[in-house]
């Protein structure tokens, strides 16, 4: 049977006690697609690769969506009301900011594939490290990876030039597009 449709703001009204760091998600439909409501802020440095597209609708206040784009890494702004379609197999970290909402849409990973979780080197830019599984529930599975990340040392050592990578951004180290 089907249930009946979700007002978004009255959902946040009733439910914004869910939306808890470190991901600060919460997963409205899983089925084909995976619709998840995500609330801000978030302090992650990890860049998430999967081999489906996902889709964002920023519903509350700007995010910044860091991305690795064929090699070259960049910032987008999604803007209250901007969706955008980021692509399959793209490495992103999607920064969300205080007192922002938005809706991001997945679909249910095909049998085989693997979600990966990239860690990069702020002063080289060489990959840290990097954790692979099949997802079947993003918000507990991201969340193991970057925990294994933050308690370990050794996994956050650069291999190229020895920086110990952050888990967690450097308070004030991104700027914020809703201040702007």
């Amino acid at each position: 049977m089907l249930g009946p449709p979700v007002n978004l703001p009255k959902w946040l009204e009733e439910n914004s006690h869910l939306l808890q760091p470190p991901i600060n998600n919460y997963c409205v439909y899983n089925d084909d697609f995976t619709v998840m409501i995500v609330g801000g802020p978030n302090a992650r440095t990890d860049y998430h690769i999967n081999q489906t597209p996902e889709w964002f609708y920023q519903h509350k206040g700007a995010m910044m969506l860091k991305v690795v784009d064929d090699g070259v890494f960049r910032d987008i702004i999604i803007r209250e009301g901007d969706m955008f379609l980021l692509p399959g197999n793209t490495p992103h970290n999607p920064v969300r900011f205080a007192n922002t909402v938005g809706v991001v849409l997945e679909q249910r990973r095909p049998e085989g594939s693997l979600d990966r979780m990239r860690w990069y080197c702020a002063a080289c830019r060489d990959v840290v490290h990097e954790a692979a599984f099949h997802c079947t529930d993003l918000g507990t599975q991201i969340k193991a990876a970057v925990e294994a990340f933050k308690n370990d040392d050794k996994i956050r050592t650069c291999p190229k030039c020895g920086e110990l990578a952050d888990w967690a951004p450097k308070p004030g180290s991104i700027p914020d597009p809703n201040l702007a």
